[in-house]
């Protein structure tokens, strides 16, 4: 049975590191640090030590520029104090079988660097972008969310609903063209969407869809089902106090099934 290593990064605005290792650690991976981007320029941490990659959410950058914008320019242009490019880390973790999961911030960030949604497996391509919430505003609510049970996405696998926190100004996917879109749509690349709290079933309307994302999109997935973005936080929702509807009863399913599912998957993969 393979060990589990989780690496959570962090750094330049980043806020979430915490809630998301806790998350790593309480679905039970072995190993579980947090680094600084700059841990991983200087040498001291390295991606692929690790199978499970985080990119939490937070500010980065303030947002300048658009959100997760400097940080995908700096993702693609960085080298090790070695001089090795830094995506060549990211490109070695990933073909050795790794999973990563981008939240919020991390989200936008993997869609900028072409991750997802890596349509026809082209990587480090962009397809997409994020852009300004419908509602002009930053959005803080509890949202509904679906998973598509078409997709290949192994976070999602088992999953049919999940209420989550949303936290974010800048929500709303915009393909590059409509024939993205619709790509997309037929690939099974929309791992959730944003779904009517009543019948669980996606919703272009606000509130329930918080930004005005096409197809009520709120999680991408690429081909392999290893990557997932997603807008809204599940290291958010990792005990059943955090839920709104907690005193009332309710007790719906953690939004860390996510990172128990890429644990068991892991945990799962020749060692």
């Amino acid at each position: 049975m393979a060990q589990v290593r989780s690496l959570v990064i962090t750094g330049y605005g980043t806020n979430c590191e915490v809630e998301s290792a806790h998350a790593a650690r309480q679905a039970g991976s072995d190993v579980t640090d947090i680094a600084y981007f700059s841990d991983i320029v200087a040498g001291r941490a390295r991606i692929d030590a690790y199978n499970f990659l985080v990119f939490p959410g937070g500010f980065l950058d303030g947002d300048d520029l658009g959100a997760a914008q400097a940080a995908a320019v700096r993702w693609k242009h960085a080298a090790t104090s070695a001089g090795e490019p830094l995506l060549d880390q990211l490109k070695a973790f990933f073909s050795a079988g790794g999973l990563i999961l981008g939240i919020c911030n991390g989200f936008q960030l993997l869609v900028k660097l072409g991750l997802l949604p890596a349509l026809g497996g082209d990587y480090f391509a962009r397809q997409a972008s994020l852009t300004n919430n419908d509602s002009a505003r930053f959005e803080d609510r509890w949202v509904t969310l679906a998973a598509n049970p078409q997709s290949p996405c192994v976070f999602t696998k088992g999953v049919t609903r999940l209420d989550l926190p949303v936290r974010h100004g800048e929500g709303k996917l915009v393909p590059m063209t409509q024939h993205v879109l619709e790509e997309i749509v037929r690939t099974g690349a929309i791992a959730l969407t944003y779904a009517d709290p009543a019948s669980g079933t996606a919703t272009m309307d606000y509130p329930a869809n918080p930004n005005g994302s096409p197809h009520a999109i709120a999680g991408l997935t690429d081909p392999t089902g290893r990557i997932l973005g997603l807008m809204p936080h599940p290291e958010a929702f990792n005990h059943p106090t955090n839920h709104p509807g907690y005193t009332r009863g309710e007790r719906p399913t953690l939004g860390t099934v996510l990172f128990d599912n890429a644990v068991a998957y892991l945990r799962g993969q020749t060692a």
